[in-house]
């Protein structure tokens, strides 16, 4: 069995007013043996599509390397935004080393609350990856259960918008399609995306990515 520590320390700016969460980066991120087109930060794969999508949405002009510049980039964008990380996943076990979530065993979560009450300013969580099991919203309802929290519908249409009340603060959440390339079968099987392909044939999933993160984000 091998055991997959989260590299990377949660990233929340002061005044940070979203907090994106994932689960944890693939194993390589936590051995060091990286790529050299991986960044060393949260969702610095080279094959991960966040930072590529950011970069359109605000027109980043980002580096995609093993540098340190790259990921000063990433942390500086963070900041002037007021968006912070928080992968919900401090550790887990794996039979096979992969990145896949519905494999991880012995699942060691991270004190999400305990970020709310440092930082009061944070209002909405954006969930990369939806309810299917090991996913971060998966594993958030899994972690707020045993405190009575409990998240309300708000909204059916895709991406699905909850809302739950902490410590006397409202806070919403938003379950975006996953940013890695895994959740493309997902994306072509979506009525929307079906319908704007046969009007558009050069209409991506990675267009329909950028057009429901921008919402969210520039919001």
């Amino acid at each position: 069995m091998f055991k997959h520590l989260h590299p990377y320390k949660p990233f929340v700016p002061e005044g940070a007013t979203k907090l994106i969460m994932g689960t944890i980066p693939p194993p390589r991120f936590s051995t060091g043996e990286l790529y050299a087109e991986d960044v060393n930060f949260c969702y610095g794969s080279k094959n991960g599509l966040l930072w590529p999508i950011m970069d359109r949405i605000f027109n980043l002009n980002l580096k995609y390397l093993n540098t340190e510049e790259a990921v000063v980039q990433r942390k500086n964008f963070l900041e002037k935004n007021k968006i912070g990380i928080y992968d919900i996943v401090e550790s887990c076990m794996r039979e096979k080393i992969n990145a896949s979530d519905q494999e991880m065993k012995n699942i060691k979560l991270r004190d999400v609350f305990s970020i709310f009450r440092k930082n009061p300013s944070v209002k909405t969580i954006l969930f990369t990856g939806g309810n299917s099991k090991n996913g971060p919203e998966y594993l958030f309802r899994k972690y707020i259960k045993p405190y009575g929290v409990k998240m309300e519908l708000i909204s059916e249409m895709i991406p699905k918008i909850y809302q739950f009340e902490f410590n006397n603060r409202n806070y919403k959440t938003i379950s975006l399609i996953s940013p890695s390339n895994a959740a493309n079968r997902s994306i072509g099987a979506n009525p929307v995306y079906k319908k704007i392909k046969k009007i558009n044939p050069d209409y991506t999933t990675f267009r329909y990515r950028l057009d429901q993160y921008s919402v969210f984000f520039m919001d």
